[in-house]
């Protein structure tokens, strides 16, 4: 495990420093759209010059390097129970050598662990395919962006939102509206729909997981994230909240069966730093 162990150390300096091509290309496309000498376009310029510094020099996007979120596809027979110490493990060494901001915090004590392990801390999903392949997805999810997200349990009524995809649709809006520039925009929008809300808010992170070019396999779902990513940037917040076309770099929606006296709806936002990637081993 000891190779796979390094293996996740550098998957960490990858997400950590270097944006997946998809956002950085949604980035180089807002910045050509914003105005000439508007504090939008200069903002997105910050942000890919930052960008480039991050990538050549091996350093974190952001002072913020997150809370850790780790998705797992986990061949049959192989122990959860290692995987996890490995990833542990893993953890406790990309905090020095990357390096991460130690960011695991005793929620009684208040006492900072110092290598970005805790209680629950990194997230860790596991899933048992089929297959003989390991797959790990790493998220790094900022603070700022995770404490700009909303649980919505439908009806609303001061939105007009009922059970129905207008009424997750009123949702979406309300949260960026909600948002206002904080959380470091252009978002990428997740959305989870379905029966509880713990179920809710694990879909909707897990789909800032998907690449912004990819089409979402039901009809009714890519017709509403193609509608929500041209309606939330007519709100006008743009980058940094400093105003301008960019609010929104995409959205993604997934959904679940519900229970019939149940209707919740979990939109995530993630900084214009979408820090996401993956290891096959």
């Amino acid at each position: 495990m000891l190779k796979l162990r390094d293996g996740i150390v550098e998957l960490y300096r990858k997400v950590a420093t270097s944006l997946p091509p998809d956002i950085e290309e949604a980035l180089k496309s807002a910045l050509s759209s914003e105005e000439e000498g508007s504090s939008a376009r200069a903002a997105l310029a910050i942000i890919l010059e930052n960008t480039r510094l991050a990538r050549e020099t091996s350093r974190p996007l952001c002072q913020d390097t997150g809370v850790p979120v780790f998705y797992v596809q986990v061949p049959v027979g192989l122990s959860q129970l290692e995987l996890r110490e490995t990833i542990l493990d893993a953890t406790r060494l990309a905090t020095v050598k990357v390096p991460l901001r130690p960011n695991a915090v005793d929620g009684i004590t208040e006492k900072n662990s110092g290598d970005n392990t805790g209680t629950g801390f990194p997230i860790i999903y596991f899933e048992e395919t089929s297959g003989s392949t390991l797959t790990i997805d790493l998220m790094l999810k900022g603070g700022g962006s995770e404490n700009a997200g909303q649980t919505y349990r439908l009806p609303v009524s001061e939105l007009n939102a009922a059970r129905d995809l207008e009424g997750v649709r009123r949702c979406v809006i309300d949260a960026v509206q909600k948002a206002q520039g904080k959380g470091c925009p252009p978002y990428v929008i997740g959305v989870g729909i379905g029966a509880a809300k713990d179920q809710v808010t694990r879909l909707s992170k897990s789909q800032l997981m998907r690449k912004l070019n990819d089409t979402n396999k039901i009809a009714e779902l890519a017709a509403l994230e193609s509608r929500l990513l041209q309606e939330l940037n007519q709100l006008g917040i743009g980058p940094q909240g400093f105003g301008g076309k960019t609010t929104v770099l995409g959205v993604k929606i997934g959904v679940n069966h519900r229970h019939p006296a149940s209707y919740f709806v979990d939109v995530s936002l993630s900084c214009w730093a979408d820090r996401r990637g993956r290891l096959i081993w």
